[in-house]
């Protein structure tokens, strides 16, 4: 069986990663999403380090399941045929500046009247309004004006820091990926199609209100600055090595206790309670972490699996892939690349169980479809003209 988005065909003009890791996720689960790229390079992650037989690594981990079709948007050729995939597609996509895709001819007004039910996406930066619309945007800077860097630093007087990958660009993948199939599948519903809407700043922001801005969540009660939680991380040195540990309930704290042999910490009335075992938290990780240096990181494993704690080892990328979990999972996978050689990656996340995703093909060379697409179009000549 194909996988769940069989069928539906997906004309992309995005680049870099917020847009192609959307499209990616789609086409991993059956869509056939066709790149639309420049004839001077394409995407601009084909020129980044890291690279194996004219392709880099993260071009690769962000388009493959694609086909992709060099088209020069600036001659009559390229822009006809562009029309002619919008006629046939059921979703739209782009990610250019504000305002850009417009005076390239192909805004909203202009793509439904070839394709009225079609979903149109478009995927910004800071959003298409306000003053920052017409800023040039990278990950860091949604990091910075989102407030992730300062939670990120633990308090508001603190020194904000980034987190050391890319979660504005990756989060707005995922968001969009999903917002997509809601628009595909309201269309099935209603037979209309719609405008979908999507910034890395929307993206980042609703992501963080579930669970760090509960200072600002009451209105009129807003706190003057989120409390910080702990300057120490849940990452514990042992005699060889780190561990992360995480307790929360009383029945947690109670089985780390006794894993630790410090059964008089159940009597310390600063950890009575979970509220007080949080007001008190740099004192309990500090007590937990000279415990921890004691013995190896195999030992406390073992001792805190028996006794029911929440643990796991801290891997570094290498152990990661080799680890047992990762590999009964099947999580990461290899398959051989015409191009690049032989690849590992990351399999799709999700797994259906009637309508199975695969890695069908690689990421495409630049404009390696090409021929193919046009003449599913019914159209081969002058298109780079």
């Amino acid at each position: 069986m194909p996988g769940p988005l069989h069928g539906y065909r997906i004309v992309d003009l995005t680049s870099m990663v917020s847009g192609p890791s959307a499209t990616m996720l789609l086409a991993d689960q059956g869509a056939d999403v066709i790149k639309v790229e420049n004839p001077d390079g394409g995407d601009h992650t084909r020129a980044a380090a890291n690279r194996r037989g004219g392709f880099s690594a993260s071009f690769l981990n962000n388009n493959r399941n694609k086909r992709s079709i060099v088209l020069d948007l600036k001659a009559p050729a390229g822009v006809e045929a562009l029309k002619r995939l919008i006629a046939g597609a059921d979703v739209f996509i782009q990610n250019f500046r504000s305002g850009v895709i417009d005076r390239m001819g192909f805004g909203e007004t202009e793509v439904r009247a070839l394709a009225p039910d079609i979903i149109y996406v478009s995927i910004s930066g800071f959003g298409e309004q306000g003053p920052f619309a017409q800023k040039p945007v990278y990950d860091p800077l949604i990091q910075a004006l989102s407030g992730l860097a300062s939670i990120q630093g633990g308090s508001d007087q603190e020194r904000p820091r980034l987190v050391r990958t890319i979660v504005p660009d990756k989060l707005t993948g995922v968001v969009a990926a999903q917002a997509i199939t809601a628009a595909l599948l309201a269309r099935e519903r209603t037979g209309q199609g719609q405008h979908v809407r999507l910034s890395m700043l929307d993206a980042v922001v609703a992501f963080l209100w579930g669970s760090d801005m509960g200072s600002q969540t009451f209105v009129g009660d807003e706190l003057p600055q989120q409390e910080a939680a702990s300057f120490i991380d849940l990452i514990y040195e042992t005699a060889d090595d780190y561990i992360s540990v995480a307790v929360q309930t009383d029945r947690e704290w109670t089985a780390l206790t006794r894993a630790l042999d410090r059964p008089e910490w159940l009597e310390d009335p600063r950890f009575a309670t979970p509220a007080l075992r949080h007001k008190h938290i740099n004192e309990r990780l500090a007590m937990t972490q000279e415990v921890l240096r004691t013995r190896s990181a195999t030992e406390w494993l073992d001792r805190l699996t028996a006794a029911g704690v929440p643990c796991a080892p801290v891997l570094t990328r290498s152990r990661m892939i080799e680890h047992p979990q990762v590999v009964a999972n099947g999580v990461v996978v290899e398959t051989e690349h015409p191009g690049a050689g032989r690849l590992r990656q990351a399999r799709p996340a999700a797994r259906f169980s009637a309508t199975p995703t695969n890695v069908s093909r690689g990421a495409p060379a630049l404009g390696e479809h090409t021929d193919e697409i046009l003449a599913e179009i019914g159209t081969k000549e002058g298109i780079e003209a």
